[in-house]
């Protein structure tokens, strides 16, 4: 608490799951840390309540614990976890980036934005929903051109691309993607049923983030996946801020 404090953060501190939830409700705080294993109400009986409650849902939490449970945490929404003992400068990092997004560099919607780049309309609607269930925001688009119309509208956090796609495959429009997006590059998924050639996986090998089998993959590791990326995309941009602003 007193490193959090040092780093210019008000802390506020609930003893019990109960005692967490009224809180959370009377402050809306910027970001939550939730230890799982709690007497009585456990943590992931508070996060299920945090993200049931309207006025709560969209407040990023960070659990901690001595178990490494990530996949079960970030389907049931929450924004990070971290594995006892907790790096104080870690945490506090992730707090601070969290303090920001509320401040106005980034609110919670636009970190929470997914396009699906899927001709599919079945694959499109389930993708929808595995992910909307967590929270995130989710834009579909059945074609290259749909794609590029939706990234016009809103640069998403990541993209999730399936490679056989009409007009032109998923591997050119990986391509130009990542032309158009060199400096910041979006993070992409790839999600196929075609076995992929050595020449092919060569050729995905550096420009795209994940490559998950259709069919082989379960809804816990795509939500652990994209939630990864898309920390870590956020992580390397503030890096990059923080870096800009000493040198400045």
């Amino acid at each position: 608490e007193r490193a959090l404090t040092r780093q210019g953060l008000h802390i506020e501190v609930a003893s019990s799951g109960e005692q967490a939830l009224k809180l959370a409700k009377q402050l809306q705080p910027d970001a939550i840390t939730l230890d799982v294993i709690m007497p009585g109400m456990d943590g992931w009986a508070v996060l299920s309540a945090l993200k049931a409650d309207p006025d709560l849902a969209e407040i990023p939490v960070i659990l901690l614990s001595f178990v490494g449970n990530k996949s079960l945490g970030f389907a049931m929404g929450a924004s990070d976890y971290l594995t006892k003992p907790v790096d104080g400068k870690r945490l506090a990092s992730l707090l601070s980036k969290y303090r920001r997004d509320r401040d106005g560099v980034a609110n919670h919607s636009s970190i929470r934005q997914i396009l699906i780049v899927e001709d599919d309309v079945a694959t499109r609607t389930i993708l929808r929903r595995i992910l909307e269930k967590p929270g995130w925001a989710v834009a579909e688009a059945d074609s290259r051109r749909a794609a590029l119309q939706q990234l016009d509208i809103a640069r998403p956090h990541l993209i999730l691309l399936d490679l056989m796609l009409p007009e032109m495959d998923g591997f050119e429009l990986i391509g130009e993607l990542r032309k158009s997006y060199s400096v910041d590059p979006i993070p992409i998924v790839v999600t196929t049923a075609k076995d992929l050639t050595p020449a092919e996986s060569q050729q995905l090998n550096g420009d795209v983030d994940r490559v998950l089998q259709k069919g082989l993959y379960s809804c816990d590791t795509l939500l652990c996946d994209v939630r990864e990326l898309v920390n870590h995309r956020l992580d390397r941009r503030y890096d990059s801020k923080g870096k800009e602003e000493t040198n400045g």
